[in-house]
């Protein structure tokens, strides 16, 4: 009998080998590498953050804008986010024509904030933009050597802070509405998404702007009111006009205008409370472009402006300022200016928020008769009981929320056409997603590039799919590995001969 012992406990035992243990060894230690690395290339990287300062001149005062957006991402797909708002204290720069100094010192505290909120590793390539809107373009047609003071003022205060300043200019009416509708459709994901665009209403105290796209508008009826943009890989033919001296602080004026022409010592408006009683100057109302060359001659100082609260006889007030005789195109909004037809949802934001949230009647959920209602038994209210009421608001603004509200009613759907049907297309906003809705945002987009003309390209793969797939392979790896061992697997089946 021949027990062949070596040759049976070599085939028994093969995985005893060195070698095979080595191979084995560095066969797991590179599978796991291989995991790990795949999983440490995919994780989120710490943020690192750029940022952007946006200042908004207006007709009644200044504010400041800061921006935010993740440093690796920049102009692909990361989002910009507003971080933080400082309303300037005082009157808006176009105040300050008599004394331009005070223009550039009323921004002194909104930016010594900034200098806060903004890391100062990233001061020198944060962007510092002014953009100045109706008050300056009023100024600068009554005294442009006084708008040039105040912008020169300006100017060096802005210069002696850290940021990378990049000038103060005047917007014009059509880029101040461009870039609304940018920021409102930007910040609802519209334009990335192909979405159907949503139409910008934006209100100020020197003038108004609409913008929407129309499937009716292709430009070639009234260019002037046509902006192109292609954003996101998409192409968007914007109509938009700007209507300078119809924000609500001048078309007060216009209003007071048509009931003064005579020059008279007092007048009854229908747009103030009843109980409503004071004494305002001639030449302090007339001292605007807007009205002044429309003065009465001989007029005393002062005149006495009473109130008797009608919504119906402020209607009519209201409608003097608007011309509706003529139009020489398909379709008008008013003072021959062309406007296809509506379409699409609108956001209605600046002074059309803040007046219509202080008159509870941002819901336009509720019928646009109803609203009328309300708003005639707010103007039918006493104004010693108005004032009981609010007591925390100043009288000049509390005075004229009858007014401003008949206005952007009539505006709506008198001067833009918003009928009972349409009208719930409007929504009443202050801010989106945390951000201010306004041109700020938009002009900044636009300045600095933020927004591509392509749509970015996406990885064919999200990051849980990636490692999924790696991890997969890498458990194929390992089977096949072992596979491969085959032949140095115990052969069970061959027992050993007895002869």
């Amino acid at each position: 009998i021949i027990l062949q012992r070596g040759n049976l406990m070599k085939e028994k035992n093969p995985w005893h080998k060195p070698v095979t243990i080595i191979i084995t060894v560095i066969g797991v230690i590179a599978i796991v590498a291989l995991v790990t690395v795949a999983v440490l290339q995919n994780r989120p990287l710490p943020q690192k953050y750029k940022y952007g300062i946006v200042l908004d001149a207006g007709s009644s005062h200044t504010a400041l804008y800061i921006y935010e957006w993740p440093a690796e991402k920049d102009n692909n797909t990361g989002r910009v986010e507003q971080t933080h708002s400082c309303k300037v204290k005082g009157p808006g720069i176009s105040s300050y024509a008599s004394a331009p100094l005070k223009a550039g010192e009323s921004l002194r505290a909104c930016m010594q904030e900034a200098e806060q909120r903004v890391p100062g590793k990233r001061y020198h390539e944060t962007p510092l933009y002014l953009g100045a809107t109706a008050g300056m373009r009023l100024l600068n047609m009554e005294n442009s050597s006084a708008s040039e003071k105040v912008f020169q003022a300006v100017e060096e205060a802005l210069q002696k802070f850290p940021f990378s300043y990049q000038g103060a200019r005047i917007l014009s009416g059509q880029e101040e509405g461009a870039f609304g509708w940018v920021t409102v459709n930007y910040l609802d994901d519209r334009l990335e998404q192909g979405l159907e665009t949503t139409g910008a209403l934006d209100l100020g105290g020197a003038s108004t702007q609409i913008s929407f796209v129309s499937d009716n508008y292709d430009g070639s009826e009234s260019p002037s009111n046509s902006v192109t943009f292609r954003l996101y890989g998409n192409d968007y033919n914007l109509y938009t006009h700007s209507f300078l001296c119809y924000g609500k602080d001048q078309v007060l004026r216009m209003a007071l205008a048509h009931q003064t022409q005579t020059g008279p010592e007092s007048i009854l408006d229908p747009c103030f409370h009843p109980g409503y009683n004071a004494t305002k100057n001639y030449s302090i109302l007339y001292d605007s472009p807007c009205v002044s060359d429309r003065k009465p001659q001989r007029a005393p100082v002062n005149f006495t402006h009473v109130g008797n609260g009608n919504f119906k006889q402020c209607q009519n007030v209201v409608k003097s300022v608007f011309n509706f005789t003529h139009c020489n195109y398909t379709h008008c909004s008013f003072n021959g200016i062309f406007q296809p037809l509506l379409q699409g949802p609108f956001g209605a934001f600046s002074a059309y928020y803040f007046v219509m949230n202080f008159l509870n009647l941002s819901d336009t959920s509720i019928p646009l008769e109803t609203v009328k209602e309300k708003l005639a038994r707010y103007c039918a209210t006493p104004w010693n009981q108005i004032i009981q009421q609010h007591p925390d608001i100043k009288l000049k603004y509390l005075a004229e929320y009858c007014f401003s509200g008949t206005y952007i009613l009539t505006l709506l759907t008198e001067g833009y056409n918003f009928t009972s049907d349409s009208y719930p297309n409007i929504k009443f906003i202050k801010k989106i997603k945390g951000s201010d809705a306004g041109w700020t945002l938009g002009y900044m987009l636009n300045l600095t590039n933020m927004i591509p003309a392509e749509a970015p390209d996406s990885p064919p793969l999200p990051h849980a799919g990636y490692v999924s797939i790696v991890t997969i392979m890498a458990l194929l790896l390992l089977i096949l590995f072992v596979v491969s061992l085959r032949p140095l697997w115990p052969r069970c089946s061959k027992q050993p001969q007895i002869i």
